[in-house]
């Protein structure tokens, strides 16, 4: 496999967590303030080098590689217990480092597990920024802004919906574009921004996705049978489980009920197609669009709503005493700190500025 070309400014870690051995990426001065950086699925650290450097003067940035992915340890995700064994792992690293109170940027999957480290860390966090993060609510199988679940086992979450030649191109590490659809090269520049974009590091990012940890109990993870369409429901094991509904049914709550409530920002593209409530991740939206068969129509299996059930998630944590920025970046896709780094940055900067108690 390519090895990944880290920009200058950019150092790689190996840190014994107790849990796993984790990679990080770091940046700027330790002696700074923290700002720590997850990523998304299919991804690494690496993705965040370029932002991470833009903020390194003024803070101390820290990337790691979350379990399932990169250089870090392979280790089994337990999906049952939702997003806990990377908090657990979030947390364990937090001590290891004796890190301060810090920054908290999310992207994506990892914005999905800041709604968790919310609810865990909230009086070490300075602010919160949620670059298309996931809804609290979980990924697949649910309607409704509160996320009800369209079947009772849901079906059409986990590890059961992600396609075979998706994956197992990724298992053989394909950099060809041989597959208009299931070639990782060509699934990165169809979703992971607006179509006809294209990242100057495109390279390294591909190689990324394809360091992702593969296998029955990794990724794409193991599923149920179901008797509800889409015919498959959550297995025990890897990342898309651990995404499902099914096994995160407290997390809204945990998140809206933390206190101390840090301070915000949502930065969403407006033309993602990952993290939308016409997701073409989404069975409910695929099945709508005739692109998995036997959809048994809207009243039955409607599209996820995510953009909505992120605004009913953060109209309820401000109503509940909690301070919430947006900011919704047009002609951007699903990574707008690579599309639009100079608008995200700022839109970051600034809420760093009106919001840190440093």
């Amino acid at each position: 496999m390519s090895k990944i070309n880290h920009l200058s400014g950019i150092s790689s870690q190996f840190v014994e967590i107790g849990r796993l051995r984790m990679h990080l990426l770091r940046a700027g001065n330790k002696h700074n303030t923290p700002m720590l950086f997850l990523h998304g699925n299919t991804c690494t650290s690496t993705i965040w080098e370029e932002f991470m450097l833009q903020f390194s003067d003024e803070f101390y940035c820290i990337a790691p590689d979350l379990r399932g992915f990169g250089d870090t340890e392979k280790q089994i995700i337990d999906a049952t217990r939702g997003i806990e064994d990377w908090l657990d792992d979030i947390t364990a690293l937090i001590k290891k480092l004796d890190l301060p109170p810090f920054h908290l940027v999310g992207h994506s999957l990892g914005g999905f597990i800041c709604w968790g480290l919310i609810a865990r860390h909230a009086t070490d966090i300075e602010t919160v920024t949620l670059i298309s993060p996931g809804p609290p609510m979980g990924f697949g199988g649910i309607h409704g802004e509160q996320g009800k679940a369209n079947n009772p086992d849901y079906s059409g979450s986990g590890g059961g919906i992600v396609v075979d030649a998706f994956a197992d191109r990724l298992k053989a590490g394909d950099r060809s574009t041989d597959h208009p659809l299931y070639s990782p090269r060509n699934m990165m520049n169809r979703l992971f921004w607006k179509e006809g974009f294209h990242a100057d590091r495109e390279e390294d990012i591909l190689t990324a996705m394809l360091q992702i940890h593969t296998g029955e109990k990794y990724y794409p993870g193991d599923y149920k049978q179901s008797k509800y369409w889409p015919g498959v429901a959550p297995g025990r094991y890897g990342p898309v489980n651990a995404l499902s509904p099914k096994y995160n049914q407290a997390l809204l709550n945990d998140f809206l009920n933390t206190e101390p409530k840090p301070p915000l920002l949502w930065v969403h593209g407006v033309d993602d197609h990952i993290i939308s409530d016409t997701s073409f991740s989404d069975p409910g939206y695929q099945g709508k669009m005739s692109l998995r068969e036997g959809w048994p129509g809207e009243a039955k299996y409607p599209p996820q709503p995510m953009t909505l059930q992120i605004e009913f998630s953060l109209a309820e944590y401000q109503s509940k005493g909690g301070k919430v920025f947006r900011e919704h970046i047009k002609d951007c896709g699903h990574t707008p700190f690579i599309e639009k780094p100079t608008l995200t940055k700022q839109a970051l900067s600034d809420h760093l500025q009106k919001n840190s108690s440093q």
